[in-house]
């Protein structure tokens, strides 16, 4: 039987820096190693991100490893989901450089997709990616979320927008949510997703987490998705802030 999405989905979108806890720029410097080499309390960090999601019913991940020597070959997608309770959970590894690191996006949801793919994206240099999963919705549409993780440079980004763009035409409803490492007016104006419908409720600043200045954190959304509301939360345990929001699917 196929499983309908409820008229109110809460989102969580979340770049956890593998469960680095980094609260001042000398940390980058301090615990660098902390991305090559096993730390003891990567593990509680992670089990603190739990807690946070298991409020939300789709969450995106960002910087989650999928099981190398720096997080004991645990796979952390695949760790928050069982810890916070989700029972569906896809995993996209999109630098795998062994035993060293896997470096991935994750997608947690209460809700079985429909469809559920994985794409490469486009880009000057090799490495990024997204998933898109597909649901089916109480009024008989359908909801894509992409969940992803875009390029720093503005080239590859709008590379990646366009391959986007294609990605969602077909879709009632669309949500876009991950660190799209730039400002919404740059992904929204002047670029390959202008002109599809996709609109941002709130720039929101998430990064660095402990002084925010910059919004590179996002959740967009298809103009006929009712916001209700959007917040960051107060979880400084990576160096970005995760970015919440509650909508409603509504005719």
């Amino acid at each position: 039987m196929t499983q309908l999405l409820p008229e109110k989905v809460r989102l969580l979108t979340f770049n956890v820096q593998v469960g680095i806890r980094t609260q001042q720029y000398h940390h980058y410097l301090t615990r660098s190693w902390q991305h090559l080499l096993p730390h003891g309390k990567r593990s509680s960090n992670l089990s603190n991100i739990s807690t946070l999601l298991q409020d939300y019913d789709l969450v995106a991940l960002q910087e989650v490893d999928g099981g190398s020597l720096r997080t004991n070959f645990i796979n952390q997608t695949e760790f928050l989901a069982h810890k916070a309770g989700f029972p569906y959970w896809y995993h996209q590894t999109n630098r795998n450089l062994g035993k060293l690191a896997q470096h991935s996006n994750g997608l947690l949801s209460h809700y079985q997709p429909e469809v559920l793919e994985d794409h490469k994206l486009p880009g000057r240099i090799p490495g990024r990616g997204a998933i898109l999963a597909s649901f089916n919705c109480s009024n008989n549409r359908q909801l894509a979320v992409v969940a992803m993780h875009l390029s720093l440079s503005k080239y590859s980004r709008n590379l990646q927008l366009a391959y986007i763009a294609r990605l969602i035409r077909k879709f009632d409803y669309v949500v876009l949510m991950g660190d799209m490492n730039t400002a919404s007016v740059s992904l929204l104006h002047g670029s390959p997703l202008e002109g599809c419908g996709i609109t941002c409720f709130q720039d929101l600043k998430t990064f660095p987490s402990w002084r925010p200045k910059r919004a590179l954190d996002h959740i967009l959304v298809s103009q006929n998705i009712k916001v209700h509301s959007m917040q960051v939360l107060n979880c400084t345990i990576s160096d970005h802030l995760p970015v919440a929001m509650e909508l409603e699917l509504h005719e």
